[in-house]
């Protein structure tokens, strides 16, 4: 309530309604998180683990351990500061005002527009696919990009309906998850499902990291509307606390449900396929539609996240004066308080990136890969130093031992490894220096403005 009341009392490029409560923040996270890399990186597990659930299982968990405990660790920052920004802001709180400009440049002309972009043409695939039309990418695009366009102007019309939308797609996204995990677990084959059908090596297993990576990747994003979060200082660390326990929990449910119905190497061989092949034992032959229409709205749900918290990277670097046009970006609208520039220039940003991501899929300039590795590869290296800071605070007993050592100490252990599971693309020292790249002018740019505004 008194977040509320200071609202009026804020400079203008700080007056943003907080509108936004516990339920919408971990909806947030659960449903950008919660895609379609679930329901497609099942069989892509199982090949590199050699048929072996359990394994799978271990790795969702351990994957998990980066999120969990870098979750706990994130939010203890997260408590101690309500400006926009997210991961950016942290980084300029608790680091050094030069590395949150670095941080907020990767994220807001990288990291964030390279998955949406993406995520866009994800979601015109599986529209095509509902519809009976052809996947063509020129056409996946067209229609990719008519949903991302359409989500970033309801944030325009309406923040509010973007918050609803994505409760309610997070709802509807969980369904399949629970009833094939739970039609498995009942089906009578739960005991031989841990069965593998061959023997993984350790080199071989370790291929199956980027793709758990994959299906865990986003829950960051969440921390760019912190400031939008109704008693932020209390919601935001339960939000980023609990969302990752209920995403191991469905993740897990459903992939050993689906293993326990049609085994692990019919997974394995239908590929991509056995989810629709699923649907119909459990539903008759219209399951796969209804399949479709369900995952057409996991996947578009996911993108309403990515474009909610894209829309604030511009204005949450302009408030500091860290982007140019920064005076004009930091402006909020009267009426609703949201920074509509800010909107503007994300779809400028995203609509650029777009090109490129149809360019590199036109001609396969990345092979077996798409522009957001690009990011998801550099940014498992960037919560480091901020899990530092945590386990500094622990250290000197600001924070208690569980929050300030053990979990910063097994969030960087987590992240490490699963940065480690990248290292297996032949590109990546191509995705290093160009991260690198952006980061620089980041840094760069904050160091060469003197007129900055008052923190």
């Amino acid at each position: 309530m008194n977040e509320e009341k200071n609202i009026q009392n804020l400079p203008e490029n700080e007056r943003v309604k907080k509108r936004y409560g516990l339920f919408t923040a971990t909806t947030m996270v659960v449903g950008i998180v919660i895609g379609s890399g679930i329901f497609f990186k099942s069989d892509n597990i199982l090949v590199a683990t050699g048929g072996s659930v359990l394994l799978g299982v271990i790795l969702f968990c351990f994957a998990a351990i980066a999120i969990i405990f870098g979750s706990l660790s994130i939010a203890e920052l997260a408590s101690r500061t309500s400006k926009p920004g997210g991961l950016m802001n942290y980084a300029d709180a608790f680091l050094s005002p030069a590395a949150g400009s670095a941080y907020g440049w990767f994220q807001t002309f990288v990291y964030m527009p390279t998955i949406t972009c993406v995520l866009a043409w994800v979601s015109g695939i599986y529209t095509c696919q509902l519809f009976g039309i052809e996947p063509a990418l020129e056409t996946a695009i067209g229609i990719g990009t008519c949903w991302m366009l359409f989500f970033f102007a309801m944030n325009i019309i309406s923040a509010s309906a973007s918050g609803w939308f994505q409760n309610a797609a997070t709802v509807i996204k969980i369904i399949p998850l629970i009833i094939i995990g739970f039609a498995g677990i009942s089906s009578g084959s739960f005991a031989q499902t841990f069965q593998p059908v061959s023997t993984a090596s350790a080199s071989s297993w370790l291929l199956a990291i980027p793709a758990v990576a994959f299906s865990f990747d986003g829950w960051i994003i969440a921390t760019s509307i912190a400031h939008e979060v109704r008693d932020s200082r209390k919601n935001l660390p339960r939000a980023l606390i609990i969302s990752p326990l209920i995403i191991l929990v469905l993740y897990i449910l459903y992939f050993v449900g689906i293993c326990a119905l049609i085994g692990p190497d019919q997974v394995i061989t239908m590929g991509d396929a056995h989810l629709a092949y699923a649907a119909n034992l459990i539903f008759s032959p219209v399951g796969e539609k209804v399949i479709g229409v369900i995952i057409v709205i996991s996947v578009v749900g996911g993108l309403n996240g990515l474009t909610m918290g894209m829309s604030q990277m511009p204005y949450s670097l302009a408030i500091r004066n860290m982007i140019p046009f920064s005076k004009h970006l930091s402006k909020t609208s009267e009426k609703s308080h949201f920074p509509i520039h800010s909107v503007i220039a994300s779809i400028v940003i995203t609509m650029l990136w777009m090109v490129v991501h149809y360019l590199t899929q036109k001609f396969t300039v990345l092979y077996n890969s798409d522009v957001s590795e690009i990011a998801i590869v550099v940014s498992y290296l960037l919560y480091l130093p901020l899990y530092w800071k945590v386990f500094q605070l622990g250290r000197d007993k600001i924070i208690g031992p569980f929050r300030g050592i053990v979990c910063p100490i097994f969030a960087a252990v987590g992240s490490v490894i699963i940065f480690c599971g990248g290292l297996q693309s032949a590109l990546f020292i191509y995705y290093m220096i160009f991260c690198m790249i952006f980061l620089y002018f980041g840094w760069r740019y904050y160091k060469k403005v003197t007129d900055r505004i008052p923190q």
